[in-house]
């Protein structure tokens, strides 16, 4: 195993340090294991290992504990973190346990660091599986990469190639203590089924199946990365006039295969998740019947679509807000909105409105918009809604700009307009 082991990581780009994701389990203590016995010279990157505390099953402080001694035993340092695991809405557990898991892991990434874990051949081959039975296209049915950016830094598996035998014999050679999960003898769950009932059949009547779809899961990375070049090349025709926007006449003008490559390859490049196929159809159906006043949305799990004036707009769903909200401002202090996901100050109120806040009768009050509110400007008096129509905002942004009171008098739309008002209010000449 360790010649297998040195030679997988000769493939996986340099690292400053080494965090092997330490379940327990013997396919992570063997990886660990492994990594320790190798002779590190000089400028090696550092080897630590972390375990994540789920709190889900009986025996969590057992495992964790067992991961100290081993950890003591082959003088690796360990870090424990405690996660919580609980699923959210419209999330299993297992999902929600991976998530919690992924998300400690790179918080404890710093820049240069990889972070291993003990995937190998059989995971590979029970991937794609799974992938092709839930109808993935070749972006599921790549199953794990090798190597991929994760955190600050990337996220190896340098047992890929490598098949469980061959962890197996390792651990029993060094008499090696693992702890044994009985979830994953669960056949309630679909890997459980496919690992202990239908992958040992398929292996019997074809002895070289792991190999087989694993060669499979590589060749479907290639057609991916074409795929997704591709739609690195329409993306640069298909920007809208707004920065991160996609254009929707220009979405039209392309055939239906091209356009959802092109909007998977849009979402990804934003972050979010990818909608599965009804919500992609249903997506590109809008995006071919919209007309410039189409209140156009889709939204799933992750991730929601809009579109605005022929501009297609992605982004994470908007949490509803509360018009009727009412925030009182003393101005000395920051005045925090987390429902809007943003901090005033009156240091931001200069620096946006070219306004010297102790020209305003404090104390100030912040709205959200409702509806036929007004605002002054160049002694005309103006409809705010028209005013954000000139603008080109957005409905959804519109609702959530903090609207600036004082007293009974609009002063400020934020970071847009400064109104003005009359003596007593604010002194002097008014700033647009």
């Amino acid at each position: 195993m360790l010649k297998d082991l040195v030679q997988a990581l000769e493939r996986l780009p340099p690292a400053r340090r080494w965090l092997v994701g330490l379940s327990g389990g013997l396919d992570s203590v063997a990886l660990l294991h492994g990594l320790a016995q190798l002779d590190a010279p000089p400028g090696s990157p550092g080897l630590r290992a972390v375990h994540v505390h789920h709190g889900l099953h009986a025996r969590a402080d057992e495992w964790a504990r067992q991961c100290q001694v081993l950890c003591d035993a082959l003088e690796v340092p360990l870090e424990v973190v405690n996660v919580d695991a609980r699923p959210r809405r419209g999330q299993s557990p297992e999902a929600a346990a991976r998530r919690a898991r992924y998300e400690a892991l790179a918080d404890r990434m710093a820049p240069g660091d990889a972070l291993l874990t003990a995937h190998h051949r059989r995971d590979q081959a029970e991937t794609l599986l799974l992938q092709l039975l839930r109808g993935a296209g070749p972006a599921g049915l790549s199953a794990m990469p090798r190597w991929q950016p994760y955190g600050s830094g990337w996220h190896g598996r340098p047992l890929l190639d490598m098949d469980r035998s061959v962890l197996e014999a390792h651990a029993h050679q060094h008499d090696l203590v693992w702890v044994e999960d009985d979830s994953n003898t669960d056949l309630g769950l679909d890997r459980n089924l496919l690992r202990h009932e239908v992958m040992p059949q398929l292996r019997q009547r074809w002895p070289a199946l792991d190999t087989t779809l694993a060669r499979a899961a590589g060749l479907q990375a290639e057609a991916q990365e074409l795929l997704a070049e591709r739609a690195r090349e329409d993306l640069q025709d298909l920007r809208g006039e707004v920065a991160g926007t996609l254009s929707i006449p220009a979405i039209r003008a392309l055939r239906r295969p091209r356009q959802r490559n092109a909007v998977r390859g849009w979402l990804q490049e934003k972050g979010l998740p990818v909608p599965n196929q009804n919500r992609l159809e249903s997506l590109l159906r809008q995006i071919r019947d919209a007309s410039p006043d189409t209140r156009l949305r889709v939204s799933w799990p992750g991730a929601e679509v809009r579109g605005y004036r022929d501009s297609l707009h992605a982004m994470a769903p908007l949490p509803p807000v509360d018009p009727g909200r009412v925030w009182s401002w003393d101005g000395t202090t920051e005045l925090h909105l987390p429902e809007l996901g943003m901090t005033l100050s009156v240091e931001e109120m200069a620096r946006l409105h070219e306004l010297d806040p102790t020209r305003l009768a404090w104390p100030l009050t912040v709205h959200l918009r409702r509806g036929g509110e007004t605002c002054r400007l160049r002694g005309q008096t103006r409809i705010l809604k028209k005013l954000f129509q000139e603008a080109g905002i957005p409905p959804w942004e519109r609702e959530r700009i903090p609207l600036i009171y004082a007293g009974d008098r609009l002063a400020l739309v934020w970071g847009l307009w400064c109104c003005d008002l009359p003596t007593g209010v604010v002194g002097g000449e008014a700033s647009e």
